[in-house]
């Protein structure tokens, strides 16, 4: 995920980092930043430097404090985005694991289906902070649980095709 922040004394804040990895990169002005430890780092100007501190994470948004002052870079996750993401989840456990239901649409549930649907509600909610627009996430939710219930289908078949 990449945020740009334009600070009026120190100029373009550039912050870079990998979900997956959760590697960071931070540039103020251009200038790359001298990691020290996991949360901080040095910013050189000149024959001095500035001490960056990163507090926060994906979920509850992350902030730079520099000199005292808090610069929100990323904003953290809105209770929707959340409770879209666990919606995903829950209802491959519920619709998985109840016979009345899966006689309807046979779907993975269990280890196999939660899996799956575990990894798609957490796509769900990068997706859904990448984007602006409320309907667009919306649609995006529901992508993400056609998903589930067509990827935990393909599973269910592929199980029954082995056993018999």
């Amino acid at each position: 995920m990449r945020s740009i922040v334009q600070h009026e004394t120190l100029g373009p804040i550039v912050y870079e980092e990998s979900f997956w990895l959760g590697k960071k990169k931070i540039l103020i002005n251009n200038t790359p930043l001298i990691k020290q430890n996991k949360k901080l780092y040095l910013y050189p100007m000149g024959e001095t430097s500035k001490t960056v501190q990163v507090t926060g994470n994906f979920a509850t948004g992350t902030k730079l404090v520099i000199d005292g002052e808090t610069i929100e870079m990323t904003p953290s996750a809105k209770w929707y985005e959340i409770a879209c993401s666990v919606f995903i989840f829950v209802l491959n456990m519920i619709w998985g694991n109840s016979v009345a239901l899966c006689t309807i649409l046979p779907i993975a549930g269990g280890a196999i289906g939660g899996a799956i649907s575990g990894v798609l509600a957490l796509a769900n909610v990068v997706a859904m902070k990448s984007v602006k627009s409320v309907p667009l996430k919306l649609v995006i939710w529901l992508g993400m649980v056609v998903a589930m219930l067509f990827l935990c289908f393909v599973a269910a078949l592929l199980f029954v095709m082995l056993l018999a």
